[in-house]
């Protein structure tokens, strides 16, 4: 079965600065190499599920730029449905400028323009292909106000939502009741629940939290590590696949989007799906780049035979 994947979340003109080093405040380096590509969370979260076989619509904003016109036949070229992405006649395309060091290590700078700049009415003409769809996904470099209209609707017609809280922010009132899967990073975890994650023991605390916040599935990734998963009816932690990494850039959202298109709506082969993805993320880390770096299904199962 091939899974309809809608993804809710931002466009934006990646622009990688190569360095040897982390400048320290004050401090003037030089970059060794610039490339420019797209991305943006939602952009590369729709690949990563379009490049693992999933049937996949984008809901999100451009400017009226070439920066727009870029975005939009990056999607395309991964045979991504675009008919959702409306263009905003005030503000710019969103961009990035990203910082990435010798140890693949990276710092990222975010312009929202047009994707912050989207209003929940949006989601009235959407209605259709959330309804068609199995998996939702949305992130916060769009308002959150949007995802709430979204994911609400989503519920309205048994669509699974995914929620990935990046960049890591107070979720609004009402979202958590419509979130079915919280997929943050160790970091985006603490700052929603307070509680540090340092071992399983912590992971399981946060999942209480998040449990008390009403949402009852939630997968903490956790870098080179792996990721911890917690459902109402099972909990573990699946160890990462060990690689030399090269460029952390979309590795996260890699592992949403193979992660989507993998898992079922009742999230009963979450460890399935959560192994699947950590593959991919495996493979993006080892490549330059953010879209560039994310594998195909095929790329995956060559390399874990």
């Amino acid at each position: 079965m091939t899974n309809k994947v809608v993804v809710l979340g931002s466009l934006n003109v990646d622009t990688t600065l190569h360095i040897a080093q982390m400048p320290k405040p004050g401090e003037t380096i030089s970059a060794k190499s610039k490339t420019n590509s797209a991305g943006g969370k939602g952009a590369n979260q729709a690949v990563a599920a379009a490049r693992s076989g999933a049937e996949t619509s984008f809901i999100g904003q451009v400017g009226e730029d070439g920066n727009g016109t870029f975005m939009i036949d990056a999607l395309k070229h991964d045979r991504i449905n675009v008919d959702h992405i409306s263009v905003d006649d005030t503000h710019g395309t969103g961009s990035a400028v990203i910082l990435l060091d010798e140890q693949g290590q990276n710092s990222i700078m975010v312009y929202g323009g047009a994707n912050q700049a989207m209003k929940p009415a949006i989601v009235a003409s959407s209605e259709g292909l959330i309804e068609a769809s199995d998996i939702l996904i949305s992130e916060f470099e769009t308002p959150q106000a949007v995802t709430l209209a979204v994911f609400k609707l989503a519920k309205q017609h048994g669509v699974t939502t995914i929620l990935n809280p990046a960049p890591a922010a107070k979720l609004i009132d009402g979202l958590a009741e419509v979130t079915d899967l919280i997929v943050p990073n160790e970091t985006e975890s603490a700052s929603l629940t307070g509680i540090e994650v340092t071992n399983q023991a912590s992971m399981a605390a946060n999942a209480d939290k998040f449990t008390k916040m009403g949402i009852k599935n939630l997968i903490i990734t956790i870098g080179d590590r792996g990721a911890y998963y917690h459902t109402a009816t099972n909990d573990g932690f699946v160890p990462a696949f060990k690689v030399q990494a090269k460029d952390t850039t979309a590795a996260g959202d890699t592992f949403i989007g193979a992660l989507s298109s993998e898992i079922n709506k009742n999230l009963s082969n979450i460890e399935e799906a959560l192994t699947y993805a950590q593959k991919a993320s495996s493979i993006t880390v080892q490549r330059l780049g953010a879209l560039p770096s994310i594998p195909t299904a095929a790329e995956i199962a060559t390399q874990y035979k």
